[in-house]
């Protein structure tokens, strides 16, 4: 392939291009933020879960007093109707008036246990509140922690748009001053070697593989015509001739 040596000379700036436009990619994939962002939705999605798991524990906890409170009412209503009677006088019989009282100690008693086990489910709804409370506190913060790192994230993939912009324009502008045929030798082998398809020779060595090329290899470089296309023994790559190849 032939190409004239200012052609050539381009690639090397052109290969620069494309390495600032793979490294701008690169960073846009591994922003740290992208990792932080994906871990703070995930405690979210936790916190979620466990909130909805806390307020139905709750929920049912109040239910569960509502019940309690309810029998408690009932034991006392009929206790009171039970004292009524009592006090009243119309019960005479001493049969009937030691099974009414007998009736209304264990009213009062069976109340007492009833009123402690209201006690007991309102301290369980005390502490299912508060957790319910500290996991609603946990999501506001996971929220706040999350939009500032989601601002953060916009703010760098902006940075990096501009950047990519101005670099892709420049690109451009550079490939228009490389014959197509060497332009598409250049793309299909940055395809085939990381990226880069073009490298300098410098000081006998290729900057693509970095290996020193051996002295039938730098003579026939040397007996090469200005505009042939050479391409490195090692890494196949273009190698681009330079004042500084020495050659």
């Amino acid at each position: 392939m032939k190409a004239a040596p200012q052609a050539q000379l381009r690639l090397i700036d052109l290969q620069d291009l494309d390495s600032s436009l793979d490294r701008l990619a690169h960073r846009r994939r591994t922003l740290p933020e992208l990792a932080e962002i994906e871990r703070l939705e995930g405690r979210l999605a936790e916190l979620r879960d466990a909130i909805v798991a806390a307020e139905t524990d709750a929920g049912d906890l109040a239910r569960e007093q509502k019940k309690a409170e309810q029998d408690v009412d009932q034991v006392r209503s009929r206790a009171e109707r039970d004292q009524k009677r009592l006090d009243s006088g119309q019960v005479t019989s001493a049969r009937d008036l030691s099974g009414l009282q007998a009736e209304i100690e264990s009213l009062h008693r069976r109340q007492s246990d009833l009123e402690e086990v209201v006690l007991e489910i309102m301290e369980r709804i005390e502490e299912a509140d508060g957790r319910v409370a500290a996991l609603r506190a946990d999501r506001t913060a996971a929220q706040e922690e999350l939009a500032a790192v989601v601002a953060r994230r916009d703010a760098t993939l902006k940075e990096i748009d501009e950047e990519n912009g101005t670099t892709g324009a420049a690109r451009t502008a550079v490939a228009k001053d490389v014959p197509d045929d060497l332009l598409g030798l250049y793309e299909k082998l940055r395809g085939q070697f990381g990226g880069v398809g073009a490298a300098k020779l410098f000081r006998g060595a290729c900057q693509g593989c970095h290996l020193a090329l051996n002295t039938v290899d730098l003579n026939r470089i040397r007996a090469a015509a200005a505009d042939e296309v050479v391409r490195c023994e090692e890494c196949r790559r273009i190698l681009v001739r330079t004042p500084e190849s020495g050659l």
